[in-house]
């Protein structure tokens, strides 16, 4: 999967990702070289190989990126309807799951276009107790340069992707 060729629909399948799991997982690595993967619910992808994500909650990925700054994200398509659809026709239609292979970069003050992007995407949560605790006073973002993407594949039920 060519990363610019695609990034459209990658960028898309992150979307729809973001819709049915609220989150992705990110993985890492610690100064131990052992492995280690943290969910995160911000990730935002841009227009030019590049995203960010809000850096509240996270205290691996930030402690991690100072010894390896690369990283692998995880995204899966887990609407049931799609996976159920895509049984019964025997194929997927989209991908199922992508890897985006990347670098960490640095940690810096969140944008206004980026805050306006978060809370677009959490609007509709905006009413529940949770919300204000999980996505409010979100102020400092980190980078993340891609390099690589990378399609799951699930044999013949891919094959045609």
């Amino acid at each position: 999967m060519d990363i610019q060729t695609n990034w459209t629909e990658i960028r898309t399948h992150f979307n729809k990702c973001f819709r049915t799991n609220f989150h992705v997982s990110i993985a890492s690595v610690d100064k131990d070289d052992n492995p280690t993967v943290t969910p995160i619910g911000s990730l935002f992808l841009n227009s030019n190989q590049t995203g960010f994500y809000f850096e509240k909650f996270p205290t691996k990925l930030p402690t991690n990126s100072k010894d390896h700054k690369n990283i692998c994200i995880l995204g899966v398509n887990s609407n049931t309807f799609f996976w159920l659809t895509s049984l019964f026709k025997g194929k997927f239609e989209s991908y199922p799951a992508i890897k985006l292979y990347g670098q960490l970069g640095d940690k810096r003050k969140a944008t206004d276009i980026e805050i306006k992007r978060l809370n677009k995407r959490m609007r509709t949560t905006k009413w529940l107790k949770g919300n204000n605790y999980l996505w409010g006073k979100m102020e400092f973002v980190r980078e993340i340069t891609f390099t690589k993407a990378e399609k799951i594949n699930l044999g013949k039920m891919t094959e045609n992707l």
